[in-house]
């Protein structure tokens, strides 16, 4: 069996709440032929991908899945693209607000993640769960821990990929789309499914 490392953000922003985390703890603990490790890391950059790959050298995964929250969005997205840059409009858990910087110095641009992310989108819509392909995971924490996952395993076999949920129907502000828990679960489940 394959082993797949997915990680949820802890809640930020002034939120009480995460919904990437709320659906990763509640995931079974085996997809198809997949064995699940699951991790809650903090939304802070740089420190959520070092726990990230610090689990990762204790479990060996064949692939890393991390879902985050994007609370505008109306779909459950997979990203398609990490890029080297931080921008924060808002400040981190530990109060940090990197402007304009690199998460690698001198590293590539981009990269693509290494999941399948249409197959991924693809299932998640077969299961009447509105989906999209992401050419965006911001420039926030999220993108922060994707591009340096693609960058650490660039030219392995480990599979690296990420997905945003959207906000829980308790988290969304009136006229902000939400998805209910049940059904980012069954999107995840079905995400797996395609790796």
């Amino acid at each position: 069996m394959k082993t797949l490392l997915i990680t949820g953000f802890e809640p930020f922003g002034g939120e009480t709440i995460n919904p990437a985390w709320e659906a990763v703890k509640a995931l079974p603990e085996q997809i198809g032929g997949w064995q699940l490790r699951k991790l809650q890391i903090p939304t802070v950059f740089s420190l959520a991908a070092a726990r990230t790959l610090a689990c990762a050298a204790e479990c060996r995964p064949d692939a890393v899945l991390c879902i985050g929250q994007a609370g505008t969005r109306s779909a459950v997205t997979p990203e398609y693209v990490g890029i080297n840059l931080r921008h924060a409009r808002i400040a981190d858990n530990l109060g940090n607000q990197p402007q304009d910087e690199p998460v690698v110095p001198g590293g590539p641009t981009a990269y693509f993640a290494t999941v399948p992310v249409r197959a991924m989108t693809a299932a998640i819509e077969a299961q009447g769960i509105p989906a999209a392909v992401s050419y965006t995971a911001g420039t926030y924490v999220c993108n922060d821990l994707l591009y340096t996952l693609l960058h650490h395993y660039a030219g392995t076999p480990v599979r690296a990929g990420f997905i945003h949920v959207p906000f829980l129907p308790e988290q969304a502000p009136q006229g902000v789309a939400s998805m209910p828990l049940a059904q980012m679960i069954r999107a995840l489940e079905a995400a797996v499914s395609a790796l």
